[in-house]
C-alpha cells in the first residue's frame, strides 16, 4: 500500500491487488513506530493520520518475575513523533488507500489475489489473478511480490530462501480490559512463561508465547489449564479470562525467520515479509517493510515513469535494504536464542543483570529506542508529487 501510494503519488501508474472485500483482520501487528510516523510528516499526512483512533506509548516497560523494569524510552528520538503509535492495521490500510485514490495512477482491485506469474523467455511480465469477476491477466512493467511470509509469488518465483530458525510460536487473542487495569503496555514474564500485553483502551490484545510446535500439546491439556496460565501471570485478568471460551478466540501465529537470498529477477521484487519473513521480536516487520517500499519508490520512481525497471536496479533496492534486514534479524535471533528459549525452557526466573542495567541507565533505554522506533537505516520520502510537479 505504502509503494502504491509514492508509486502513483509520482506519476506511475499502478494496480495494487488485495484479496479481500476488505482490510479487517485482526491479530496484526498494529504498532506504528516513529519511523513510519516520519514518513507521514514527510508526505504531509501526520496531523491527519493522527486523527483516526490510536494510542500512544512513548515508553516499553517489562515485568519480569517480581521486578517491572522499563527497558526503552522514545521521548528522546529526533522524531517529530517521540512514541510508538497503536493503530489498527485496517485503519492504518484504509487511510492511505484513501489518499492513494486521489492520484489518477492509482487503481486497487478488492477481491482479487495473484495465483502465478506471467513469464516470456525468463522476464516476468506481470500476473494471472482471480477475481469476483473471474480470471485476469495484468501485465506490468514490474511486478511487487508483497504478499507476506507465505507468498504465493515467491514461490512462483521460485526464489532461493535462507531459513534462520525460531524457537516459538505466539497464540494472539483479545481480553476485555477494566478501568483499575494497568495502563501500560508491558511484557510478563515468568518461569516458562511469556505474555506480551497491548493496551487496546477497551481491551487487551494479548500475545501468549509457546516453544515452537508446542500449540497441540497445550491444547491437550485444555481451555481451564490455559486460562490458568494466563491467569498467574497477570492476577489482574483474573476475573476474565473466562471470556476466552473456546480456541477458535485463540489465534496461533507460525513464527518464522527468513530471508531470500536474492530479492528479484528480471521484472520482479520482492519487498516486505515477501523477501525477509520477521520475528515478532520488536514488532518492526511492519516497520521495515514499509522502509523497503519508501527504499523501492526512491529507486524505481524515475525510471518506472518511462520504461521497465532494470535488473540493476532492483538489484539497488534489495543492496540499499539487506543491511537493515540483516542486523534487524540478527538482533531478533539473539533475543529469540539468550532470552525467549531461555525463559520457555526454565522453572525459575529473575530479571537477568543486563535487563536491570537498561533499567537503571536512560542512555540504554534511549539506545534500545532508537533500535525499534528507527531501525539501522531509517529511509526518507525522495519521491515526487507528480501533480505538485504540473
Amino acid at each position: 500500500m505504502m509503494l502504491g501510494y509514492l508509486l502513483a503519488r509520482a506519476g506511475v501508474d499502478v494496480v495494487l491487488l488485495e484479496k479481500h472485500a476488505d482490510f479487517l483482520r485482526d491479530f496484526r501487528g498494529d504498532t506504528i513506530h516513529p519511523s513510519t510516523l516520519e514518513l507521514t510528516y514527510e508526505l504531509g499526512l501526520l496531523e491527519k493520520f493522527l486523527q483516526r483512533p490510536h494510542d500512544e506509548v512513548p515508553h516499553l516497560s517489562a515485568w519480569i518475575g517480581e521486578s517491572r523494569l522499563r527497558l526503552a524510552d522514545f521521548t528522546h528520538l529526533p522524531t517529530h513523533c517521540k512514541f510508538i503509535a497503536f493503530m489498527p492495521q485496517w485503519d492504518f490500510l484504509n487511510f492511505f488507500a484513501e489518499e492513494a485514490r486521489r492520484f489518477p495512477a492509482f487503481r486497487l482491485l478488492m477481491r482479487a489475489e495473484a495465483t502465478d506469474l506471467l513469464v516470456e523467455d525468463g522476464l516476468v511480465t506481470g500476473v494471472r489473478a482471480k477475481s469476483a469477476q473471474g480470471q485476469l491477466e495484468i501485465h506490468a512493467g514490474l511486478t511487487i511480490a508483497a504478499d507476506g511470509r507465505h507468498s504465493i509469488i515467491r514461490q512462483k518465483a521460485s526464489l532461493e530462501t535462507i531459513n534462520l530458525g525460531a524457537p516459538m510460536d505466539v497464540l494472539w487473542m483479545h481480553i476485555s480490559r477494566a478501568e483499575s487495569d494497568p495502563s501500560m503496555t508491558l511484557g510478563r514474564i515468568d518461569a516458562g512463561k511469556f505474555l506480551a500485553m497491548l493496551n487496546r483502551r477497551a481491551y487487551w490484545q494479548c500475545a501468549f508465547v509457546i516453544p515452537k510446535g508446542g500449540y497441540d500439546e497445550l491444547r491437550a491439556r485444555g481451555l481451564p489449564a490455559f486460562r490458568a496460565q494466563l491467569a498467574e501471570l497477570a492476577p489482574f485478568l483474573r476475573d476474565r479470562v473466562e471470556e476466552l471460551a473456546g480456541w477458535d478466540q485463540i489465534k496461533l501465529l507460525t513464527v518464522e525467520v527468513d530471508r531470500l537470498k536474492r530479492w528479484w529477477r528480471p521484472g520482479l521484487l520482492c519487498i516486505g515479509d515477501a523477501a525477509h519473513a520477521m520475528s515478532p521480536v520488536g514488532g518492526v516487520g511492519i516497520n521495515l517493510a514499509i522502509q523497503d517500499a519508501v527504499a523501492a519508490a526512491n529507486i524505481l520512481a524515475t525510471p518506472l515513469r518511462t520504461r521497465a525497471a532494470h535488473d540493476d536496479e532492483l538489484a539497488s533496492v534489495q543492496k540499499r535494504r539487506e543491511f537493515p534486514t540483516r542486523a534487524t534479524q540478527r538482533m531478533q535471533i539473539a533475543v529469540q536464542n539468550n532470552v525467549i528459549k531461555r525463559v520457555l525452557g526454565s522453572s525459575r526466573i529473575k530479571a537477568p543483570w543486563i535487563l536491570k542495567l537498561f533499567d537503571r541507565w536512560s542512555l540504554l533505554q534511549r539506545i534500545l529506542a532508537r533500535l525499534i522506533g528507527m531501525g539501522f537505516r531509517p529511509e526518507h520520502v525522495k519521491t515526487p508529487d507528480a501533480q505538485s510537479l504540473r
